[in-house]
């Protein structure tokens, strides 16, 4: 039979609301369940799922379009299926009913990630009483599923890497094998040993921690909820820090099973034969690297003309060489058509390059394309909170204050710059203005760390934007080829390169691709913060035989050349 598919209702009592994505095509099977598309009204989205078995015929809504209750989205050649009805609990609806709390604090936190617990820390330090409230674990996406469990893997994969090439080292290592399964429980020991670490020195600090959904209900009021409990808490300051949310393409085919996020990707414990991973962004070129170390075929597929566009363009060269000598496909400028899920349950991707469609096998598609802000459970459309101008996160003063007042908030939420240690240190400057210490948040020095192999540390300006801003510069580079200790450590490929504005003699920016390159860039953050020129570098004396001498060589080559090495 045909079976006409309606939209029956909108979260939110909303009347209307806009398809965001839609799941399937005309001739596609679906069951019970399956989502069919997704919705968004009032920054709010929802899945719309089957509730036939059968085979779509027609669909009369596209991505796009705004559709009302009782619209007709689609038509099904199948069977409705009846759920049954759970029976009625009203006879044990007070054993039920949730235990209602209130309580009074200075200051509360919505989320727990490293904006959050670090915000809760400093208030506690400062004398102010703090609730946080987390309605997962505490660390956020960055200790459970990000910056953490990522970096467990690089080292495992860079330990498999060494073993595999010890005959270079004069080592000998036989039948080398990896277990992905011993790999993802020492991740998972790390992340619940820091997770451990945290929930520690929050309970030091005397930071109340509240498990559950936060809701604003006024400046002054937040209402959190769980399964057992409703608790009511009365604030005089309220920090928004929910951070952000995988970031979804409206590309066909993107649901189905081997379709995989980031998270994912941290779990697999079988590795497939072949990965392609949509985006080479940073997310994405970290696992590509990662996957290639644990000897899986990758390709990356990337919508712009280069991967990691905010890096330079020798950056940029550098690590695209290095990733084809490893193996690493990159197709750049293309774009992603369909994902097709093959009889024998492999994907293939359909994406177009220079006009011209090709098409690609794998085991597993990982979804790399970036994460969004997410504050969709907070009520923000009653208080009236302002976001920023394309309605990505919500808009702050340089003091983290919202516009409206005793409400702030930092992190990825915001849509500044989505990184760990942006987070917590505008969740410092909140907990300062709030408790008094007038402090204003700089964007100006913020280091980025790129765990590709090798790694990729920036800072302060590069080249293409002092080309963009007409800033009269000179570059300094010092390979990591002339560098001793890289040579012992068989580590040389990559260069440290400093930006120093001419008119002032200053390092203004740093960019270092190499062994240890995010752990060398603190020296030149600190450069640049301090107003430090190549010449006060130069007359610093750095440690042989080490690495940072490579920064030493590349504030020589500022100033009359390098010692090293000689172009």
């Amino acid at each position: 039979m045909l079976i006409e598919f309606k939209l029956q209702e909108i979260a939110g009592n909303v009347k209307e609301a806009k398809i965001t994505e839609l799941n399937i095509k005309p001739g596609d099977k679906v069951t019970v369940g399956d989502i069919l598309c997704c919705i968004e009204a009032n920054k709010s989205s929802m899945d719309i799922t089957s509730d036939s078995e059968g085979i779509i015929k027609d669909i009369y809504v596209a991505e796009g379009d705004t559709v009302k209750i009782g619209d007709l989205l689609m038509t099904i050649e199948g069977e409705k299926i009846e759920t049954k009805q759970a029976p009625s609990l009203d006879y044990f609806n007070n054993m039920f009913k949730p235990i209602k709390k209130e309580l009074t604090t200075n200051i509360t936190i919505i989320g727990g990630g490293p904006g959050g617990y670090v915000a809760a820390i400093k208030a506690a330090q400062l004398g102010a009483d703090v609730v946080l409230i987390e309605k997962d674990v505490v660390g956020g996406t960055c200790l459970n599923r990000g910056c953490i469990p990522t970096k467990a893997l690089v080292r495992s994969a860079e330990i498999y890497s060494h073993l595999k090439n010890a005959d270079h080292f004069g080592c000998s290592a036989t039948n080398i094998s990896l277990d992905m399964k011993k790999v993802m429980a020492r991740k998972t020991t790390v992340v619940n040993q820091l997770v451990q670490g945290i929930k520690y020195l929050l309970t030091k600090h005397n930071v109340k921690v509240i498990e559950g959904t936060g809701k604003i209900i006024d400046e002054k009021t937040v209402l959190v909820k769980n399964a057992n409990q409703e608790t009511t808490i009365t604030t005089n300051n309220i920090i928004i820090a929910t951070g952000s949310k995988t970031a979804k393409l409206p590309i066909p085919g993107s649901n189905i099973p081997n379709v995989i996020d980031s998270t994912s990707a941290l779990e697999l414990e079988e590795l497939p034969k072949k990965l392609v991973i949509i985006g080479g962004g940073v997310i994405g070129m970290e696992f590509a690297f990662i996957y290639a170390n644990f000897g899986v075929d990758v390709t990356v597929i990337e919508y712009l003309d280069e991967i990691l566009t905010a890096c330079d363009k020798d950056i940029i060269e550098e690590i695209s060489k290095i990733a084809t000598n490893m193996g690493i496909k990159l197709y750049t400028g293309s774009r992603v058509k369909e994902i097709i899920k093959s009889e024998d349950q492999q994907c293939i991707v359909a994406f177009d390059e220079n006009e011209e469609t090709k098409y690609l096998t794998a085991d597993k598609v990982l979804m790399a394309v970036g994460r969004e802000p997410f504050y969709q459970e907070l009520g923000l459309e009653e208080l009236n909170i302002e976001l920023n101008d394309k309605g990505k996160g919500i808009r702050v003063n340089d003091k983290m204050l919202t516009n409206i007042p005793h409400i702030y908030a930092i992190g990825d939420v915001t849509n500044k710059i989505q990184l760990a240690h942006v987070a917590s240190h505008q969740g410092i400057i909140a907990v300062q203005n709030i408790l008094g210490i007038n402090s204003v948040m700089d964007y100006s020095v913020i280091p980025s760390a790129i765990f590709t192999e090798p790694e990729i540390a920036t800072v302060g300006i590069n080249e293409k934007y002092a080309d963009q801003a007409n800033i009269a510069i000179n570059v300094g580079k010092f390979p990591f080829a002339a560098n001793g200790k890289a040579q012992t450590y068989g580590e040389t490929r990559g260069f440290v390169k400093l930006i120093q504005e001419k008119e002032s003699g200053k390092i203004i920016g740093g960019s270092i691709i190499g062994p240890h390159a995010t752990d060398l860039l603190g020296e030149i953050t600190l450069a640049i913060k301090n107003n430090l020129t190549a010449e006060q570098i130069m007359e610093t004396i750095h440690a042989h035989p080490t690495t940072a001498e490579s920064i030493h060589e590349a504030a020589l080559s500022l100033e009359g050349g390098a010692l090293h090495f000689a172009d």
